[in-house]
């Protein structure tokens, strides 16, 4: 039998590592699994430190020689210079190294004509840290594969997302939500559809190496596109009976007057105002996870939720 593969798992303490620990635990005869965070979480046992913004201090654990592939949830503009630094500087700390996988974000393409400086500036961050990324890669001459998911969502373990967990939060303080009466569509993936894709591509690089077919940057989303209203919607539904998230009444209104009661925002938050705006934009049309990972589609929500 052949030695298992290294995986160095980075961005462990969120819910797409967490979930990605949780599916290769049981696989111990094919991966030898190595996860680092950036900062010691409680909750996050047996992880390892690994300061993106200071490289220098980090050594990989376990023989660098053995074959290995790296995956990182973690913010990929930190992520992109900290694997420069040490291809350039340390590059004996990368032997070994056949792939890698990275998560980006959708951002890069629904917010790249934003309004706001903040949101601009990110589009700029995730598309810099791509192309490092590929450069990196195919200087080392290993295949690299990048991830950009739309909203992400749902509970791994103790870690919970910052988007639709968000909205439950508010449901369950407010007696009625308004929201606007022609809503644009979502694809919303679970944290754990994200973890299986990123488990398939390696499983498929160790089996069968790169596949060029599958592009270097991977638009992906959840496996059901539904309008916000239904997302919100939904996502109420799911919660228990006694959850007070159900309480709260969701209140279409026309988007004309909708748009307008939000106006005041533009002055306190453009960033938030242009978020609000972005309720009646069509934020979909990325690979749905089952048609990578070859699957019946789930419905949504997928379960946990924050």
């Amino acid at each position: 039998m052949s030695n298992p593969t290294t995986l160095h798992l980075f961005g462990a303490a969120t819910p797409s590592g967490e979930s990605f620990r949780r599916l290769v635990d049981p696989l111990v005869h094919q991966y030898d699994l190595v996860f680092y965070s950036r900062r010691a979480r409680a909750g996050c046992v047996g992880s390892h430190i690994a300061d993106f913004e200071n490289p220098f201090s980090f050594q990989p654990v376990g023989e660098q020689a053995s074959s290995s592939i790296w995956i990182s949830f973690g913010p990929i503009w930190l992520f992109a210079p900290f694997l420069e630094q040490l291809a350039t500087r340390y590059p004996e700390r990368l032997r070994g190294l056949r792939g890698l996988i990275a998560c980006s974000s959708s951002s890069v393409l629904t917010k790249r004509f934003a309004a706001n400086r903040f949101d601009r500036e990110l589009v700029n961050r995730l598309i810099d840290a791509e192309d490092k990324l590929l450069a990196i890669s195919s200087r080392l001459e290993i295949g690299c594969r990048i991830l950009r998911p739309t909203l992400i969502y749902g509970q791994a373990g103790p870690y919970s997302d910052r988007n639709l967990s968000q909205l439950l939060r508010l449901m369950r303080r407010l007696p009625l939500l308004p929201l606007p009466a022609e809503s644009g569509l979502r694809q919303p993936i679970h944290a754990s559809q994200l973890a299986s894709v990123a488990l398939h591509l390696v499983a498929h690089l160790c089996e069968f190496g790169w596949d060029p077919s599958i592009p270097d940057r991977i638009n992906i989303g959840g496996d059901v596109v539904m309008s916000y209203e239904m997302m919100i919607r939904s996502l109420q539904q799911a919660q228990p009976a006694a959850d007070a998230a159900r309480c709260c009444r969701l209140v279409p209104i026309p988007n004309r007057l909708f748009f307008l009661l939000a106006a005041p925002l533009l002055l306190r938050s453009p960033k938030a105002f242009e978020a609000v705006l972005r309720m009646g934009a069509n934020l979909s049309g990325f690979t749905p996870a089952h048609q990578l990972l070859g699957r019946e589609a789930q419905l949504f929500p997928v379960l946990p939720l924050a």
